[in-house]
């Protein structure tokens, strides 16, 4: 591993005045919690198959949920400060708990376009009358996902269910194990009693259970898969800005993360779907 980085400035006046000059070839920032924004990650990696990406996950730290809003706060600020100073035209909040708590946080502090997961998935579910949101319970009681829903769809009908389970069994690789299938079976089970049309999946853990969903789902349930749905919403961004970074130079991919877990590079490369290197480890 590389030398740590040291913590980020308080303040951002390099960050400010280098983003009055942003360049398509400047990387697009992801921070997460911990490791499943990597999710989202690998969607960017095959949407824009030549866009620079700095990721970060607070894997020391993590999991938020238990955390105070003050906490979170500071955390998902203290992050999107570093990943400023990597000079990144672009923030991607790939945390569904930090986008529900610090979201507007962290767009007031950026002096470069922030999206966020949330955003992201209740844009693609927009069509839905009927829509199931599932998720963290952090996530789910916050009740995030349902509010942005409802900016984009007002007349839609909103069902939540929280899966605590999925995020210790996709870690555990059980993706397509009876046991998850059975779990899936009882958390979807109130939803699809509601006769829903669309699935949000919402947490970045759960597009690696997508295969498994949809058949538990069925055929007439559409999937909002909320790492897809970011990919799409930064390609049309980059896309509008001109900031589009259109190659031929291979892409740089940088991790960074405060800690290396045990089975970290076995879990972080089947979220990313590709061999992890480039890792950094940041000591706060």
């Amino acid at each position: 591993m590389p030398p740590s980085d040291q913590p980020p400035s308080p303040t951002l006046p390099r960050a400010r005045e280098r983003a009055q000059t942003l360049g398509p070839d400047r990387p697009i920032g992801v921070f997460d919690s911990g490791i499943g924004g990597l999710t989202v990650v690998r969607a960017l990696m095959e949407r824009l198959p030549y866009e620079n990406i700095v990721y970060f996950g607070d894997t020391a730290r993590v999991p938020y949920g238990v955390k105070s809003v003050e906490t979170i706060a500071h955390y998902t600020t203290q992050i999107a400060q570093f990943l400023l100073e990597k000079d990144v035209k672009l923030l991607v909040i790939a945390c569904n708990t930090m986008a529900a708590v610090a979201a507007q946080v962290v767009k007031d502090l950026s002096p470069v376009p922030v999206l966020d997961v949330i955003d992201a998935g209740a844009v693609s579910a927009r069509g839905g009358k009927r829509i199931g949101v599932i998720g963290t319970p952090t996530t789910i009681n916050s009740n995030a996902y349902a509010r942005a829903i409802h900016e984009y769809a007002p007349d839609s009908r909103i069902h939540s269910q929280a899966c605590a389970l999925f995020v210790p069994l996709v870690e555990e690789g059980w993706l397509d194990h009876e046991v998850t299938r059975l779990t899936a079976q009882e958390y979807l089970k109130p939803l699809l009693a509601e006769h829903i049309d669309t699935l949000v999946l919402g947490c970045t853990h759960y597009p690696l259970l997508k295969p498994l969903l949809r058949e538990v789902a069925g055929r007439d349930v559409a999937l909002v898969d909320s790492a897809e749905a970011m990919a799409e919403q930064v390609a049309r961004l980059l896309a509008e800005k001109g900031l589009a970074n259109t190659g031929p130079a291979q892409p740089r991919y940088d991790f960074y993360v405060t800690d290396v877990p045990l089975r970290f590079q076995t879990i972080g490369e089947r979220f990313l779907g590709r061999t992890l290197s480039n890792v950094h480890v940041v000591k706060w």
